[in-house]
Formats: structure tokens, C-alpha cells, sequence
């Protein structure tokens, strides 16, 4: 596809356009509906994020996630239901679960006139981004969606878009959400979302696996991902014989830069080649080879041995442990949750649990960890809390901020008040008032200025954390919680508090 597409902007006629025209550019793509999370709406209301695809659009009623269909979407629709594979892969759990309602049997609110058919949804019990995963979450969702592409082609179906915001996860296990992105093949066009499946997956793993580059805030700072000419700016000459660089960024920035310049119908003449649907297959059996054997190698990070050096005792852990053994919720959020040793134990009692760590290599290894043991509870996601996610995209209401995805029944605070106040300079007061206001139960540990990790906190700094003291934290935590419970443990320098947020109580 790169040397047809290279050929047809190569030849004399598009080459004489070049010289004379410049059209602007125009982008055309289907954005994905990623807000399949139960909200507690009554009257339906739509999901802010989801415009993007003109055939379909999200809203929530009653608590369920629910897609009103156009004809031309309708029609696809059942194509796809009648597929082997799609019944194949909702039960495998790759696909969400989803199912047309009745007219009567529809939420109150909702108009069955206004759409040729409606859908239903199961819920996820919470959304992310890709620049809240690890490298081997990106990893494993690409790989994912060219599954899916190979399974729809089989049957002469593709998906007409490639972005893993159309992804989420049950637990380690990733899920394909947007089911509208699947429409029926027509014979002689090409993969049309190839670039925008490099520039959100491919482009983003080959950095990190060639150059160490995070891909986390890019995807934070562009939507949009990584452009085939940006990532051929970031390679060296020497990358040029790394797998997958010469044909998927080299020659893609190439021809960017060709057809940017081009009013020529790409689509067109390729099917006038004779472009023909093996050629799509070959291209993802070989996408897929290369991003089975990327890799990131990095071992050692800032909070990597972190549970190795704390300074508790084996009683004072199993102390620890049983505090958060004996509250059970429905959904927890593990805040700094690092190897999530007790993101596993909260996961005992709660039907899913959210565990975030500002450290990349952190997550990683858990949600291997939580991968090779099948864990479906539990959801490890990168998220700086003193720069959390924001709301982003259009209007800020696209990708929803942390804190707008759900309200938490309970909040794991363990060993991290220390390192909001004295290493990311939060005001103590400021930090609780935010974790009240997420509402449910708490689980927050106080470190006091005799353990030796606050001394190391506070060993090449001016100390003016002044706030940093027990008795205005309790003073502080008493203000907007109900403290049901506090329990000092074995070194005396660490004490547990469990309560309940007065703000949502």
C-alpha cells in the first residue's frame, strides 16, 4: 500500500499539481465513543464525547449506556450481528456486550423515533485513556484491535477507524467498545484507518521500545497521537534497520508529505489497481509479528524497589493488611498504589478496583502481574496526582478528568500524604478537601516527621512544610470526614484512619 500510494503522488501529473496548487488539507476520521461508564442519569442524556461518528451517538438513562443507530448504521449493525465472529468475540470477552431494545422497552425519556434502532450496552466499570496506560496495555490493546481486524475481514467486514480510545478493559483484560466502528468491506478500498492506527499505536510503542521516550504525555498533549513525520524526526539513521521504521514511519512521513500536496483520488485509483482485500490482511499479519516482539527494557525507575525499603515490620504489614481486609466497597480507588498489594486485598471485597502510581515502570509490572493471573478486578493506570488527567478535546468534554469518571466508594491513601505535601508542594488541607469531595470511605495513612522516609523527604530541602503536622492533619481530615477509626501502627511513626466524607455523606 506505501509504494502503490508513493507511485500515484510520484508520478508527472501529481508532480505538476505540486508546483501549482496547495490545496488545504482536509481530515476526515471517526473519533470513538469512549464513555461507556454507568452514570446516574434519569432522563437520557448524551455522552459529550461522542459526535465524532454522524451514524451514531451514546447516551445514558437509567443508569445503562444505551447507542441510538441511523439506517446506514442500522444496516451495518446487522451485518455484524449476523457474523460468526462477532458472537465468537463477545463471548471471548474481546467484544462488549451488546444487544438492540425494544421500543417498549426503552427508558422513559427516550425517543425511538429519533433512530432507526437503538442498542444496549454493558457497562465498564471505568473509563481510561491511553495516557493513563503502561507500555504493555498499549501493547496488548493494538493487538487486540488488528485481531478484530483480521477476524472482520474473514468475513468481509472491517473497522473504519483505529484508535484505542475505542478500547477499555475489564480488569487486565482489554475490551472493544465501539461497536458502529465495524461496517461492511468494499472490495477494492484499503485500510483507511493504517496512519491513524501508527500515529495512536505503532508510532507511540516504537518510540518507547527504540528510543525510551514516554509515551504517556504525548498522547495527553495530541489526541490525535503521533504524526509519521514527527516520529521520523525522532529516529536516527541507525533506526532505519530496526523492524517496522523503514516502511511504517519513514516511507509514511514520505508519502504524508506527497499527499498533502495532491488533490488526486487516492481511494479511487488504488481500487482501479486492483487493490484487493489479501494485501490488508498481509499488512496486519506483519504489524502483527512486529508489535508481538516490541519491547521495553527499561528495570529500574524512581518508585521501582519502593516496598522493598519501607520500614514496616512483618507484623506492622499484616497490621496494615487486616485494617483495609475488614472495609469492603463496591468500587475502590488505590491511590499510589505501587506493587498493589493492597489493591489486591481490597479487590477481595470490591467489584472493581482503580489502582493509579505516578511511576510508568510501577504499572507496568502490575498489570503484567494482574495479566498472567487473568485479574478482571483489578485496573492499574498511570496518573500523576498532582498533575491528574484533565478534561481534554473538544470543548474539554471529550476525555472526562480523573476525578469526573466515577465517584469511588472507598479511597486507598496509603503512604502517599507525605509525598503530596513535601514532594509535589500540594497544601495538605487543599489534598484532603479533594479527596473528600470524591466522596465514599477513606483509608489514609499518616507518616509523622520522625519516619525515615519523610526525614529523606526532607533532607535537601528548606523545611517551610509547616502544614506537614499530626495534629492539623487530624484537625484538617475532621473538618470534611466522619473518623470512625484510628489505629497507630507497630513503629509508632505511621497511623491509620478510616472515615467517611461529610461532603457526600
Amino acid at each position: 500500500l506505501v509504494l502503490a500510494i508513493k507511485r500515484a503522488t510520484s508520478s508527472p501529473r501529481a508532480m505538476s499539481q505540486r508546483q501549482t496548487r496547495n490545496p488545504k488539507r482536509k481530515v476526515s476520521r471517526t473519533e470513538p465513543i469512549s464513555s461507556l461508564l454507568t452514570y446516574p442519569f434519569i432522563m437520557p442524556a448524551f455522552d459529550p464525547g461522542s459526535f465524532r461518528d454522524r451514524t451514531s451517538r451514546v447516551f445514558y438513562a437509567e443508569g445503562g449506556v444505551f447507542r441510538g443507530l441511523t439506517p446506514h448504521a442500522m444496516r451495518e449493525w446487522t451485518a455484524l450481528s449476523s457474523a460468526a465472529f462477532f458472537r465468537r468475540l463477545v463471548t471471548e470477552g474481546k467484544l462488549v456486550h451488546t444487544e438492540p431494545v425494544a421500543p417498549d422497552a426503552l427508558p422513559p425519556g427516550v425517543s425511538p423515533e429519533q433512530w432507526a434502532l437503538i442498542l444496549k450496552h454493558r457497562t465498564i466499570p471505568f473509563i481510561s485513556y491511553p495516557y493513563e496506560w503502561s507500555f504493555s496495555m498499549l501493547k496488548d490493546a493494538a493487538l487486540l484491535h488488528l485481531d478484530l481486524l483480521q477476524a472482520a475481514l474473514a468475513e468481509d467486514m472491517i473497522l473504519k477507524d483505529a484508535t484505542p480510545f475505542n478500547i477499555q478493559w475489564n480488569g487486565s483484560q482489554p475490551i472493544f467498545i465501539d461497536i458502529p466502528s465495524f461496517e461492511q468491506l468494499r472490495h477494492g478500498e484499503p485500510w483507511i484507518g493504517y496512519r491513524q492506527f501508527c500515529q495512536l499505536f505503532l508510532y507511540p510503542l516504537l518510540l518507547q521500545a527504540y528510543k525510551g521516550l514516554p509515551f504517556q504525555p504525548w498522547l495527553r498533549g495530541s489526541l490525535d497521537g503521533v504524526t509519521p513525520v514527527d516520529c521520523a524526526s525522532l529516529m536516527s539513521w541507525r533506526d532505519l534497520v530496526r523492524p517496522g521504521v523503514l516502511p511504517h514511519v519513514t516511507l509514511q512521513a514520505k508519502v504524508q508529505s506527497a499527499y498533502a500536496e495532491t488533490d488526486r483520488n487516492m481511494k479511487r485509483e488504488l481500487q482501479s489497481a486492483g487493490f484487493q482485500k489479501t494485501m490488508i490482511q498481509t499488512n496486519i499479519r506483519r504489524l502483527t509479528r512486529l508489535i508481538q516482539r516490541l519491547d521495553w527494557k527499561q528495570t529500574k525507575s524512581t518508585w521501582s524497589a519502593y516496598a522493598e525499603n519501607t520500614p514496616y515490620t512483618q507484623a506492622g504489614r499484616e497490621h496494615k493488611a487486616d485494617f483495609v481486609r475488614h472495609v469492603t466497597a463496591a468500587q475502590t480507588w488505590d491511590l499510589g498504589c505501587n506493587t498493589g498489594t493492597f489493591s489486591r486485598i481490597a479487590a477481595q471485597n470490591a467489584k472493581s478496583v482503580v489502582a493509579t502510581d505516578i511511576d510508568p515502570l510501577v504499572i507496568e509490572r502490575f498489570y503484567l502481574s494482574l495479566k498472567n493471573k487473568r485479574q478482571q478486578t483489578i485496573l492499574p493506570l498511570i496518573n500523576n496526582l498532582a498533575d491528574p488527567s484533565p478534561n481534554l478535546g473538544w470543548r474539554g468534554l471529550e476525555r472526562k478528568a480523573l476525578r469526573e469518571r466515577g465517584n469511588p466508594d472507598l479511597i486507598l491513601c496509603l503512604a502517599l500524604l507525605h509525598h503530596m505535601v513535601i514532594g509535589a508542594h500540594i497544601p495538605l488541607k487543599e489534598f484532603i478537601n479533594w479527596l473528600a469531595e470524591l466522596g465514599g470511605a477513606l483509608i489514609i495513612e499518616f507518616v509523622t516527621r520522625d519516619d525515615p522516609m519523610v526525614k529523606t523527604l526532607l533532607r535537601n530541602k528548606a523545611d517551610h512544610y509547616t502544614d506537614y503536622d499530626l495534629a492539623y492533619f487530624e484537625r484538617c481530615l475532621s473538618e470534611v470526614y466522619d473518623i470512625r477509626k484510628r489505629e497507630p501502627l507497630e513503629t509508632k511513626t505511621r497511623i491509620l484512619y478510616y472515615a467517611h466524607s461529610k461532603i457526600h455523606a
